[in-house]
């Protein structure tokens, strides 16, 4: 008797630890036909940037070994793509783990109808999420706007998260002939700027399991202070493979909890399950709103009076803006695929804010250039920092990157690591180059306007500006 078939379509889940799709079909006894699709039809102006590609070729890469070479490769429209392989397998059922980006959403339900009145056994799964966005509402029934209500309340209102299913011990593989390779999804990029990336990042499950392992052995502790700060190293970095579904939040949950208790860090603990929760409302933020990523949350920023300044816009992207700890930013993130947090707000609030260029640039550029890049997270950070999103810090809220600078990165490490022109700068002026004098300024081998920009900005008059601009959408 013929063993009964399933396709296990992989998407932002390449693991096999905790992955329930997966489980599902081999619990039911399912041979099993694991099979990943590159949709760039259905994802439009959303397909993956060139570094989140770079990400994708190694993970993928990683998932392959781990299933014994059995995965299936396929690029096009996953729709047609999934009715194919159903034929040629002769699968039976389908089952694959849910994903939260509008286009997906809209894609899925079609393919799901679509299985389902073919006669196939079809099932979708929670693997990205600790909790389902439309499971975490008001008294009222409606969504939460502000985020501490909506983690505090909501969430830790409602069971804890379920604890992490092992790796299976055995998995069936169906036979099939074509299974494509890597080459043919044609993920790399051209040029080989990723190179710094290959470096610093190790895409794929282990790499996931060893960054956790890391963090939370050396990172945790001191991670609620700490984290703020670009010169240390308590930060988790697990985004990407978060996104990628290299790593499943239940996982990072459970094991968080087990190192900070016994570690006796309850407060860093709670900080950084908090940003998890932050994580959890920038999904739940894009499953109410899916117009967010390019509609502000506010309606009245509709009216904003952006500026245009292409030159501007390009110094900034390439890390040349004569301010320090955002050139360092950004370019930290086209080096590494990645910026730190903090840094993150602050190279946001100059192009937004001291700039006056649109907060769609800024996401463009991160969509291009992150390895961690997310729909989710990405639009509801950078309406966060426009004012323009929910809970967003107001607009009148802006950074003096000078003084996070000295606060945050108060030798100076962080800004000789990236910017190598200032590295013999003495600390007191290694944030502000031009309020140093021409003998500093020499002994360090800074020539500014030449080795390095003058401020792109006056930053007094660039905030009284903004703040005009914020005054003229009151009486508009």
């Amino acid at each position: 008797m013929t063993k009964k078939k399933a396709i296990l379509w992989f998407r932002q889940d390449l693991r096999l630890k905790d992955n329930p799709a997966l489980l599902h079909a081999i619990e039911n006894d399912y041979d099993i036909l694991p099979v990943f699709i590159l949709d760039d039809e259905s994802a439009g102006d959303w397909k993956r940037g060139g570094a989140a590609c770079w990400w994708l070729h190694e993970s993928l890469q990683s998932l392959n070994k781990s299933l014994k070479n059995n995965l299936v490769l396929r690029k096009g429209a996953a729709g047609d793509i999934i009715s194919e392989l159903v034929k040629e397998s002769s699968a039976s059922a389908v089952f694959w783990n849910r994903c939260y980006e509008p286009w997906r959403i809209a894609r899925d339900k079609k393919i799901k109808e679509e299985l389902k009145s073919s006669g196939l056994d079809v099932d979708t799964f929670n693997a990205s999420l600790l909790w389902e966005p439309w499971e975490i509402k008001k008294d009222d029934g409606t969504p939460y706007k502000v985020f501490t209500p909506f983690y505090r309340k909501g969430c830790l209102g409602k069971p804890a998260p379920q604890e992490p299913r092992p790796t299976p011990e055995k998995i069936n593989f169906a036979p099939f002939k074509e299974r494509g390779t890597l080459e043919d999804l044609d993920l790399m990029p051209s040029i080989q700027w990723y190179d710094g990336m290959k470096k610093f990042w190790q895409p794929g499950e282990d790499g996931a399991q060893n960054r956790l392992q890391d963090f939370l052995e050396d990172g945790l502790k001191g991670y609620k202070e700490d984290r703020n700060r670009p010169d240390m190293e308590n930060v988790s970095r697990l985004s990407p493979y978060l996104h990628n579904g290299e790593i499943s939040p239940r996982d990072v949950w459970h094991k968080a909890q087990i190192a900070g208790v016994a570690q006796g860090c309850e407060k860093d603990l709670d900080h950084f399950c908090s940003e998890l929760g932050w994580r959890e409302f920038s999904y739940a933020l894009l499953y109410h709103n899916p117009d967010m990523v390019r509609t502000p949350l506010q309606e009245k920023f509709a009216k904003f009076p952006w500026d245009k300044n292409d030159k501007a816009l390009h110094a900034w992207q390439k890390g040349q803006t004569g301010i320090p700890i955002v050139d360092a930013g950004m370019r930290q993130l086209w080096e590494t695929g990645w910026m730190h947090n903090r840094v993150r707000m602050i190279v946001a609030s100059l192009l937004i804010k001291n700039m006056l260029l649109h907060w769609h640039h800024g996401e463009d550029w991160f969509w291009d250039t992150l390895v961690d890049a997310d729909l989710a997270n990405n639009s509801a950070s950078w309406q966060w920092v426009a004012g323009c999103g929910a809970d967003a810090a107001p607009y009148f809220r802006i950074f003096n990157p000078i003084t996070q600078s000295e606060k945050f990165d108060p030798d100076g490490d962080y800004i000789r690591r990236y910017v190598p022109e200032l590295k013999d700068m003495p600390a007191k002026y290694i944030h502000q180059p031009s309020e140093a004098g021409p003998l500093i300024l020499q002994a360090a081998g800074v020539k500014l306007g030449k080795n390095y920009p003058m401020p792109i900005v006056d930053l007094k008059k660039t905030r009284e500006t903004a703040l005009e601009a914020f005054q003229s959408l009151k009486t508009a």
